[in-house]
């Protein structure tokens, strides 16, 4: 494969719009971003594929911000999983986490389901927008605890437009990723809900996801068999990837933010800070603790 070739297969959304304007679509593929948060949170079989279904959503659900505008989904359920948390941002940035990273669940029983690894919770989603001091947020009960049909319940009940949704994610035997990406469609307003109807019977005939990136099928072609019978015009299209703006700078700041005495119990002695989101270490000296604690003193008085 040429390099021409390697470099259109890298995970990228591409979205487009119906000809006649009556309906969106995007499509993702996020398989190295799953395989890096697999790598960088030692994840179980059960929540790469949770936590890499959440970030192909938020990062599908971000293809319709702006800018830097950041979307969060957060799923806290009473399953072993605990909580997953995704952020994606318009840039294609997106980066993730799960409360219990290597948790998993007992599949001898027949009865055992992809969602019983959330458990029975809510679903939050929230957006950083532009010219928004608060970020807008949405709260549902999740139904199934599988994401994909959380998020097609969530685009129902929150935003409140005719919605189709596919997330796929598929393991190689070695629990690494195989496959990953997904697809959103949502009607524009004014369209016949005879359009959607249509969509929802082209999804239904489609091979999964991952079959079709298994087959070398580019994101172009699958956004067209998508929309089929439809034509479909390319708006945008952007590289994706599990990227973290976590730094040095950001960890003392937000040790700062922490009151005297816990500083105070912090100091003479180096600590070793992670970020949740990529796993990220990082150490901040007893110097560097130090200078933040006689700064948080100076502000007491």
């Amino acid at each position: 494969m040429s390099l021409k070739e390697k470099f259109k297969f890298k995970d990228r959304l591409i979205k487009g719009i119906e000809a006649n304007g009556r309906f969106k679509i995007s499509v993702v593929k996020t398989t190295a971003v799953v395989q890096t948060a697999k790598n960088n949170h030692n994840l179980s079989l059960l929540n790469t594929v949770l936590l890499g279904r959440t970030l192909t959503a938020a990062m599908l659900l971000a293809s319709e911000l702006k800018g830097e505008e950041r979307i969060t989904m957060r799923f806290e359920g009473n399953g072993p999983a605990g909580m997953i948390q995704a952020e994606a941002n318009r840039v294609g940035e997106v980066r993730g986490f799960v409360q219990n990273p290597t948790a998993e669940l007992n599949y001898a029983g027949s009865e055992t389901e992809i969602g019983q690894g959330i458990g029975l919770g809510l679903l939050t989603v929230s957006k950083i927008l532009y010219n928004e001091a608060e970020p807008r947020s949405s709260t549902i009960e999740i139904i199934r605890g599988d994401i994909l049909s959380d998020v097609a319940h969530y685009l129902v009940q929150s935003e409140q437009v005719p919605s189709a949704v596919l997330l796929d994610v598929s393991l190689k035997d070695n629990g690494d990723v195989d496959q990953a990406g997904g697809i959103l469609i949502q009607r524009m307003p004014g369209a016949d809900d005879a359009v959607m109807k249509t969509l929802e019977k082209t999804l239904e005939r489609l091979p999964t996801i991952s079959e079709l990136l298994a087959d070398d099928m580019y994101i172009d072609t699958i956004m067209e068999l998508a929309g089929s019978p439809y034509t479909i015009k390319e708006l945008t299209r952007q590289p994706v990837h599990f990227f973290c703006r976590c730094s040095p700078e950001r960890f003392k700041n937000a040790l700062a933010l922490l009151s005297y005495e816990d500083l105070k119990e912090m100091e003479g002695e180096d600590q070793e800070m992670v970020c949740h989101y990529c796993g990220k270490k990082t150490l901040v000296s007893k110097s560097e603790i130090h200078s933040i604690v006689k700064s948080a003193k100076a502000k007491l008085n």
